[in-house]
């Protein structure tokens, strides 16, 4: 009686380690599910930190004239009056 019992348990035991270790899902699938887990948390910190500097940067804009004029400056290349426009230029190069 006994000797079934232990038989009984043992290929419970067996079906219950194939699953755990082959089956779906599986430990190594976990493991691998955390890392990607891992990734994503360490990329939205990462995009979080970009989201504040751009806030930040919008409500610059929004508020403060010296941010709004710098971005003319570099990005459209507006002067004041008065001023003199300098542009540099790099010699050309030999082929």
């Amino acid at each position: 009686m006994y000797r079934w019992l232990i038989v009984v348990l043992l290929i419970l035991l067996s079906a219950l380690q194939y699953r755990l270790w082959l089956g779906e899902p599986n430990l190594r699938q976990n493991w691998q599910l955390q890392a990607e887990v891992e990734l994503q948390l360490l990329d939205n910190a990462r995009l979080g930190e970009r989201n504040k500097q751009l806030e930040a940067e919008v409500l610059d804009l929004k508020k403060g004239e010296a941010a709004l004029e710098e971005r003319a400056r570099n990005d459209l290349g507006m002067i004041r009056k008065g001023e003199t426009f300098y542009q540099l230029v790099d010699p050309p190069t030999r082929d």
